[in-house]
């Protein structure tokens, strides 16, 4: 750690940085950010710095406002997009009561207790999203949002204004320390796909709100709008964050076994048991959103079912099939989650979820390798196959009956999270859109 704070000085000093942004989040994954002068970031290292956490939802009451943001030196990066003349930095941060101890409401926090759990058992959690996304005209106040293509799978054109995008979007990511696997087109008009390589769960869960902010920057930058929102529009699959998932033990993929069927260890069969048990129950923090669940439907590629195969994208769980029978690439990809969520708790959940279920033996279903959404509810009830709540009601329900996620989450953000999700469905209840109106209006 002091080399770590010694090299976030000296780099200070040497690149002449004018300004460093502390950032860190609120309970729902939304960036938060304060500035200090480069003469209060060796205070800062060392001490911290106080703000006022009522301000931040999620955070503290008033009558116990006062937190400390404390830099991690490992995320100290210089941000690509600032003015040259005067650079800029951000590093995040760990917030911790005035006392020294871990926030209770700190999301940042949550994970690093979960990666903590599985180290102190000899594992290391490894995560990487595949995160999609849209890039629309500017916004016009009152009208439906224009894709700025009209691309589909993997289309290459010429003028191709979202390959740039995606090009200038990569450069700066790379620049931040980010690496990416893949870019593309994905199915939809406007439509974008980037896949960042796995990393450790805490490392990752930064590099998604770098991430989404320099995707939204480097379009703003260049005459576009970028967003997240699970479903913008009708008629066209949604975007999805899916997750591969890994274990390791050492240099060891402790998810691999060259001698089963499936190339799948115990602890692999068991974390992916504890996933699909658990799964109605995290899914109110993996798509936490009301437009998530309008993407969490038959027909748009979502999974919706609980159920998991190899190769086959209509269940939650799919087990890619590693090149050349690589052992380290034996992963589990966990596909419903969406890149509105916090990845924080998103990637806390899945972790807890997994490891109950290596803990408690869990016995793995028997793989769904058929086109469930050809399959009718009553058979797949019989077939003992479930499925995803179907709103963001269903899902606090679910939530709320779950020991698991109290635990995993601690009841600080618990509480939180269900108290102003429910405020969002009340709203969301009593609001009445142009459908309800073009449906009924004249007819009723």
């Amino acid at each position: 750690m002091d080399q770590n704070r010694e090299y976030v000085l000296r780099s200070v000093e040497e690149r002449g940085v004018r300004l460093v942004r502390l950032w860190f989040t609120d309970v729902l994954g939304n960036l938060k950010s304060l500035a200090i002068s480069p003469a209060e970031l060796d205070n800062a290292l060392n001490d911290g710095m106080t703000f006022d956490g009522s301000s931040i939802d999620g955070f503290s009451r008033v009558q116990e406002a006062d937190v400390l943001a404390i830099p991690d030196p490992d995320t100290f990066e210089i941000v690509p997009w600032g003015d040259r003349k005067e650079p800029e930095a951000r590093v995040f941060c760990d917030i911790h009561n005035l006392d020294g101890t871990p926030f209770a409401g700190d999301p940042r926090q949550v994970l690093r207790r979960h990666m903590k759990a599985a180290h102190d058992m000899g594992l290391a959690f490894y995560v990487a999203p595949d995160i999609e996304f849209f890039y629309f005209e500017p916004l016009v106040a009152g009208e439906d949002p224009v894709p700025i293509d009209q691309g589909g799978f993997f289309d290459l054109t010429t003028n191709d204004v979202t390959g740039e995008l995606r090009k200038r979007t990569i450069r700066t990511l790379e620049q931040m320390g980010i690496p990416v696997e893949y870019s593309f087109h994905e199915d939809a008009p406007g439509q974008q796909e980037i896949d960042l390589r796995h990393t450790d769960a805490l490392t990752m869960a930064d590099s998604v709100m770098t991430f989404r902010l320099a995707v939204r920057e480097i379009a703003a930058r260049n005459g576009a709008h970028a967003t997240f929102m699970p479903k913008p529009l009708e008629g066209v699959q949604g975007s999805g964050m899916h997750v591969h998932l890994s274990l390791f033990e050492g240099d060891n993929n402790a998810f691999f076994d060259a001698d089963d069927s499936y190339n799948l260890s115990a602890k692999a069969k068991a974390f992916m048991a504890g996933l699909l048990r658990h799964a109605p129950e995290i899914t109110a923090v993996t798509n936490q959103t009301v437009n998530s669940y309008k993407r969490l439907v038959p027909g748009f590629e979502a999974p919706v079912h609980l159920s998991w195969a190899r190769n086959n994208r209509s269940g939650l769980i799919r087990v890619p099939i590693a090149k050349n029978d690589n052992p380290l690439a034996t992963r589990l990809e966990y596909r419903s989650p969406d890149p509105a969520c916090n990845p924080y708790l998103a990637f806390s959940l899945m972790l807890a979820a997994g490891m109950k279920g290596i803990e408690e033996g869990y016995t793995l279903p028997d793989e769904a390798d058929a086109n469930l959404f050809e399959i009718g509810d009553e058979v797949l009830e019989q077939l003992g196959i479930g499925q995803l709540p179907t709103s963001l009601a269903a899902a606090l329900e679910t939530m709320e009956r779950s020991t698991l996620v109290r635990e995993a989450l601690g009841e600080h953000i618990y509480e939180w999270f269900l108290r102003s999700k429910r405020i969002e469905w009340r709203n969301y209840k009593t609001h009445v859109s142009a459908f309800e109106r073009d449906r009924y209006l004249t007819s009723l």
